[in-house]
């Protein structure tokens, strides 16, 4: 039996552009009116699912989690209005969550591959330089199309952040995952880590604190995206105050990483470089905070239209998803007031649809 939504109120097919009328018929969407009536109306101002695009679904603080737990991560994203996951990284395999229709939609990198004893343990698959190229394409042919690098991290001889791999390195490996089809986004601190992970042919940029006016133009040039991470990036002090007695100087970098956060996000996204909101939930982050993240690119200077933008349709369409659009699948959210006047909307909308299904 046909089912139909009507969605009554104003309706966003862009950060900019309104249009009157959506239904769901089915779970597909359609600017055309059904002749049958509606089995429910849903009044407000109706976008896209939202997009996580740096969240970790089947992490936690000491690795891989029990599928319960990872079900119940999935849940409390879905229920923030997160419809679309771009993993960032997890040791738990959530191809099993990807067949629930009632899970937001997860588009997988595999695990992380960091450099022997230099990440969080447990979290990552970890080598040395010369087994690099082996691990990326095991990993791009085990995710959905990305592979996450881990590219600097604490170097306790140096005490302080230090890329975690030769840069002629990185350059092999990106080409190899690019060979297997996939991209690749690397976790990114310091500020030579940068110019290595340009030089190599990098797909995007996590967090990208280390950023530097000398970067901008290539950014731009080669268009490379940066999933800043704010929320996450705000922990920074608490770090560096654990770290300050036994390293002084990372704790340093640290603090000095953290207050630049938001000038240099400004100007990455002033000077033209993509920007997009993901919340680095699953270890230290909770679930359910990518109105948050929107919220603090606002904050660092975004305007608020493209802060939403930057966690809903061009988010969407960097990820090769479709937002609101003609046979779409029904993933939208109503809220009760036009988010891009007032974003704190976000933290509860009115109605969450996802598949067709109404889920809150």
């Amino acid at each position: 039996m046909t089912r139909i939504i009507e969605f009554s109120g104003p309706v966003l097919t862009s950060a900019a552009q309104e249009h009157p009328g959506l239904w769901s018929v089915d779970g597909i969407l359609t600017f055309r009116r059904p002749a049958a009536a509606p089995d429910l109306v849903l009044d407000g101002w109706v976008i896209p699912g939202l997009v996580d695009a740096h969240c970790h679904i089947g992490l936690g603080p000491g690795g891989d989690v029990p599928e319960h737990l990872a079900e119940e991560q999935a849940i409390t994203d879905r229920d923030a209005g997160t419809l679309l996951v771009r993993d960032a990284g997890a040791v738990h395999d959530t191809r099993w969550l990807q067949q629930r229709a009632d899970m937001p939609r997860i588009i997988r990198s595999g695990r992380h591959i960091a450099r022997t004893r230099r990440y969080l343990r447990g979290f990552a698959v970890e080598v040395e330089p010369e087994n690099l190229v082996e691990a990326v394409r095991k990993q791009a042919l085990a995710g959905d199309g990305w592979v996450k690098l881990v590219g600097d991290w604490i170097d306790r001889g140096a005490g302080d952040l230090a890329p975690s791999f030769p840069a002629a390195v990185l350059k092999d490996a990106v080409q190899a995952a690019h060979d297997e089809g996939a991209r690749v986004t690397a976790h990114c601190f310091a500020e030579q880590t940068l110019d290595d992970m340009l030089d190599a042919g990098i797909d995007c940029i996590e967090h990208g604190t280390g950023l530097l006016p000398r970067h901008l133009p290539r950014f731009v040039e080669q268009g490379v995206p940066i999933v800043p991470t704010l929320i996450n990036i705000a922990t920074f002090p608490e770090i560096a105050a654990q770290a300050e007695a036994k390293f002084p100087r990372y704790a340093a970098h640290m603090r000095g990483l953290w207050e630049r956060r938001s000038e240099r996000i400004l100007e990455a996204f002033e000077a033209g470089v993509s920007i997009y909101a993901g919340t680095d939930a699953g270890s230290v982050i909770r679930h359910g905070r990518i109105a948050d993240e929107i919220q603090a690119l606002h904050a660092a200077g975004l305007p608020a239209r493209a802060a939403l933008d930057a966690g809903a349709w061009a988010a969407r369409a960097w990820l090769g998803a479709e937002a609101i659009v003609e046979g779409a699948g029904a993933d939208v959210l109503v809220c009760a007031e036009d988010p891009r006047a007032r974003l704190g909307t976000l933290d509860g909308p009115r109605h969450i649809v996802l598949r067709g299904e109404l889920i809150h």
